[in-house]
């Protein structure tokens, strides 16, 4: 058994120690100089791209960028209970859900405009909807692939992580001036921003009350997650989309590992230190699967997808902005 578990790991060695070297690198760089650290770990990646053809890191990159992936995804759930998430409320929540639709919506009605296929139009509509870099991945990961999918995924990475951060500035100035209340920029916030840190970084900017209903309006959106999954691998499967391009898998194991964390940490009162190390652990692996992303993909493939991928990503953003600043107006919310 030993002997089995020696031949199984190393081969994989030295693509994974090469994934989390470029990771722990990213979050180095990322601690001391306030970038994001997945675009590090996207970055330094892609400087590594020639290690990724035939050699010794090939099936350790590959690995990372499958299974550490679904890992990490899946242990986001950890961070989610259902008890902080009924402090939305029914109508708050109706909203949230609503704008995930019409955001998603708007991906599929933009990306014909530009000669984009469904599969980057519900990578990008669900990054911008749900949580980011995580719901680009996790998407990514039951859709059927093609040769495109990869560099379309990093390149959704790469745009919300860019838009948030620019949000995670912009945004509070934008509602502050439109002269909302501190809990309503705070659910605006966690409405409209695509990634955690970012949320975050943004609501606690505005005051500790606004931090704290941004970051529950955004654990909202990413506990959503599981459901869209749910309903494209059902939709995929029922219509046949995508077939004879590659298998659309049933419900994979990482969401219900994410739903059985959620349920788990719902009726049980976890140690507040195991939930910060399994959530840490859980970021770790993303960042190690987005730098083997970065390894497999080069900078001349990622540089042909042209203006209209970006378009459509700004579309999405500035879509969702527009419907949650309209529905907090005409529903008069918090």
């Amino acid at each position: 058994m030993i002997e089995r578990a020696r031949n199984t790991i190393a081969p994989l060695a030295p693509g994974l120690m090469l994934a989390a070297t470029i990771a722990a690198a990213a979050a180095f760089l990322s601690a001391h100089y306030g970038a994001p650290v997945m675009l590090f770990a996207l970055l330094i990646g892609m400087a590594f791209n020639f290690l990724h053809e035939d050699g010794p890191c090939r099936a350790g990159i590959e690995f990372a960028a499958k299974f550490v992936l679904r890992l990490g995804v899946g242990l986001l759930g950890i961070r989610i209970a259902l008890d902080d998430l009924a402090q939305i409320g029914l109508t708050g929540a109706g909203v949230l859900l609503a704008l995930i639709g019409l955001t998603i919506a708007t991906g599929f009605i933009a990306a014909p405009l530009f000669r984009r296929q469904w599969r980057f139009a519900l990578l990008t509509g669900g990054a911008v909807a749900i949580c980011g870099a995580s719901a680009a991945l996790a998407i990514a990961a039951v859709i059927p692939h093609n040769d495109k999918t990869e560099r379309n995924t990093l390149f959704t990475v790469i745009a919300v992580t860019a838009l948030s951060t620019i949000a995670m500035v912009l945004y509070p100035l934008l509602f502050q001036i439109l002269g909302f209340s501190e809990l309503q920029q705070g659910f605006l916030i966690g409405a409209t921003i695509h990634d955690v840190a970012q949320v975050v970084g943004a609501g606690f900017s505005v005051s500790d009350r606004a931090g704290e209903i941004a970051t529950i309006t955004k654990l909202f959106r990413v506990a959503t997650l599981p459901v869209v999954l749910i309903a494209v691998v059902l939709t995929l499967r029922l219509t046949q989309v995508g077939k004879g391009e590659g298998r659309i898998p049933l419900l994979p194991w990482f969401m219900l590992l994410f739903l059985a964390l959620v349920g788990l940490g719902s009726i049980a009162n976890l140690p507040g230190p195991l939930v910060a190390q399994v959530d840490m652990f859980s970021r770790a692996c993303l960042i190690t699967a987005i730098a083997a992303l970065g390894v497999k993909t080069s900078l001349r493939a990622l540089s042909a997808v042209g203006g209209g991928h970006l378009a459509i990503v700004v579309i999405e953003t500035l879509a969702l902005l527009a419907f949650a600043t309209g529905a907090l107006i005409l529903l008069d919310l918090l």
